[in-house]
């Protein structure tokens, strides 16, 4: 018994693009992988409480269709056999998506959302639906932090952040109207990847805000969040912020080496005083081990934040408008109230709000034309203690609104043994070559790490 836990803990230590190689391979088969998943959730689901929905049984099932698909010698999918776990805004059909409200209990999508559908095509796994926190807002779910139960994982994507932390899957899917992705991988020590807006269709989840909502993915590293991201890029007709352009070539550009030594940038971001010292000294000694890195400031920036909340929450009002009539006294008070605000935000405000990307983007692309990304803390520190917040997503919220893509690495950790995400910002439309930075980064500070 201890050496089969041995090797299902050596199996789940190594990366999406390693796993997926072996089972294309023969080397393994996608049962053993999710059997080792699944022993993984036995043990660690009653602390960490990452799941909203799981049936070991229907993970098992795909997973011996696609062994005996491979072992036929059909064709096989770029994601063959690997675990994926959903966030609970994203229909899969027949499985119940209940977008984090009582509200919604017990209902059951009759289709899969657009990017389920190109995870199947790609031979992936659904392994289950991962907790969110109520509609995808604040109110926090049942999960908690991996590395202390104590401590919020973040949100709103919390459940998928934590299932990777926890190794329970390889990979998992999130979204972020303002730092649902970023924060909960900075503070459950995964790698994180919110990429460009409009890179990833949305049809078949639960919206927000058509102007923020973007999905991002969760993986052990960059080249893993890489795989995934590029799986589920396309052009989908009834997302109007997605466009028909060739399939950005994400996994190769990411593990390819970068011509020259990246050039980085340090930005002091609004609300940068009320920063963890831990934090911001942790971003002054990375800043001096890079080769070339340079402070720079960002003007206009100061009141964006307001921006991008009334954006979000003006068109929260519009598209909670059914979920409001059908159970308004079920919603929490912070839900409620923002609904009640985006209601009396006037449409000459809300329109001028809409302004502000091409504005942000402008500034954007002259630091863009100096540096390779952009660095800033990933969250305000490391995940507070407490399970009734999960954070401030202060230092997210900008690049959500310019819609440029954004990841975070678990580079720092602080004194009380909680994992801290630094962020790494790009240009807009530009993902593979962050992913690409982000990489180098992650290498670069490892070789550091080992020669000391």
């Amino acid at each position: 018994m201890a050496r089969r836990a041995e090797q299902a803990d050596a199996l789940l230590s190594l990366s999406a693009v390693v796993l997926r190689d072996r089972m294309a391979s023969g080397a393994l088969r996608a049962v053993d992988l999710v059997e080792a998943c699944l022993a993984r959730i036995a043990a660690r689901e009653p602390d960490v409480q990452a799941w909203a929905w799981l049936d070991g049984a229907y993970a098992l099932e795909q997973a011996n269709a696609l062994d005996k698909r491979r072992q036929a010698g059909l064709p096989i999918g770029v994601l063959h056999g690997l675990p994926v776990g959903l966030k609970d805004i994203i229909d899969t059909k027949g499985i119940p998506t209940a977008n984090g409200t009582p509200i919604d209990a017990g209902r059951v999508p009759r289709q899969d959302a657009w990017l389920v559908a190109r995870l199947r095509a790609a031979g992936a796994i659904v392994m289950g639906k991962t907790v969110t926190t109520e509609c995808a807002f604040l109110h926090p779910g049942k999960t908690r932090n991996p590395h202390n139960p104590a401590h919020t994982p973040g949100g709103s994507s919390q459940g998928s952040a934590a299932a990777v932390a926890a190794g329970m899957v390889p990979l998992a899917i999130g979204t972020q109207t303002g730092g649902s992705v970023i924060r909960p991988a900075s503070f459950c020590g995964v790698v994180g990847f919110k990429p460009s807006f409009g890179l990833i269709p949305r049809t078949g989840l639960l919206m927000q805000s058509p102007f923020l909502d973007t999905v991002g993915v969760f993986a052990k590293s960059v080249e893993d969040c890489a795989l995934l991201a590029e799986v589920l890029t396309g052009h989908d007709p009834a997302d109007r912020a997605t466009s028909p352009v060739p399939t950005p070539r994400l996994l190769d550009v990411s593990l390819s080496k970068a011509p020259v030594t990246p050039a980085f940038s340090v930005a002091k971001l609004p609300g940068h005083d009320q920063a963890d010292p831990e934090m911001l000294g942790a971003m002054e000694e990375l800043a001096a081990l890079l080769p070339e890195c340079f402070e720079v400031s960002l003007p206009g920036f100061d009141d964006l934040a307001a921006t991008r909340q009334r954006i979000n929450f003006a068109e929260m009002s519009k598209c909670y408008y059914a979920l409001e009539r059908r159970g308004r006294e079920q919603m929490s008070d912070p839900l409620r109230a923002a609904i009640d605000e985006g209601k009396a935000v006037l449409a000459r405000d809300y329109i001028a709000a809409l302004d502000w990307r091409d504005l942000m983007n402008t500034v954007l692309n002259e630091i863009f034309d100096r540096c390779d990304a952009i660095l800033s803390p990933a969250a305000l520190g490391p995940a507070p203690l407490g399970l009734g917040s999960t954070g401030s997503a202060m230092f997210n919220g900008l690049w959500t609104l310019a819609g440029v893509p954004a990841i975070t690495l678990p580079l720092f950790t602080s004194r009380n043994g909680m994992p801290m995400g630094v962020q790494l910002v790009g240009r807009r439309g530009d993902d593979a070559r962050l992913l690409r930075t982000a990489r180098w980064l992650s290498h670069h500070i490892e070789t550091l790490d080992q020669g000391t």
